[in-house]
């Protein structure tokens, strides 16, 4: 395979790590069943020091089910950028591993409707009725965060 192209990266410094963390829109949240693999893509709100993420649930939520079955879960944000090279493109990840835990009652107030708003998109909805979704702000409590970026002067054979 050595004629496959590939491109260096290198880690993110604790700076540009939240910086990420901060300014990303979304990202996807992997959860695990059993041995089996559920990713789901949501928005959060990264405080600097706390991740957070805004759910919709509904009765019977397999989303729920999974979020309280996982013992870690990983978060996943990733995009690309243009470069003045139209034949390549820059790239970053950033990946949180923590578990999930739903805000107790005492936090909550700190997330009240106009800051739910304000810190997270709108909610998707998938038919359900909305009057029937329950939301939930949950923390991934970190455990491990990564950070990945190419380099400059990154690709080869």
């Amino acid at each position: 395979m050595k004629h496959v192209e590939y491109a260096y990266t290198t880690g993110m410094d604790d700076a540009e790590i939240d910086d990420r963390l901060r300014t990303a829109a979304s990202g996807v949240l992997a959860l695990c069943d059993d041995g089996d693999a559920h990713a789901v893509p949501l928005a959060h709100y990264y405080d600097g020091e706390r991740l957070y993420f805004r759910l919709g649930t509904t009765e019977g939520s397999k989303k729920r089910e999974l979020w309280e079955r996982t013992g870690t879960a990983s978060y996943v944000l990733h995009g690309t950028e243009p470069t003045d090279d139209p034949q390549e493109i820059d790239s970053w990840s950033v990946v949180v591993t923590g578990r999930l835990v739903e805000l107790p009652e005492s936090e909550r107030e700190r997330f009240d409707t106009a800051e739910i708003n304000r810190r997270f998109s709108p909610i998707r909805v998938f038919g359900e009725a909305i009057e029937e979704i329950e939301v939930s702000i949950v923390e991934l409590e970190i455990d491990t965060v990564t950070g990945r970026v190419t380099s400059d002067g990154a690709r080869g054979e």
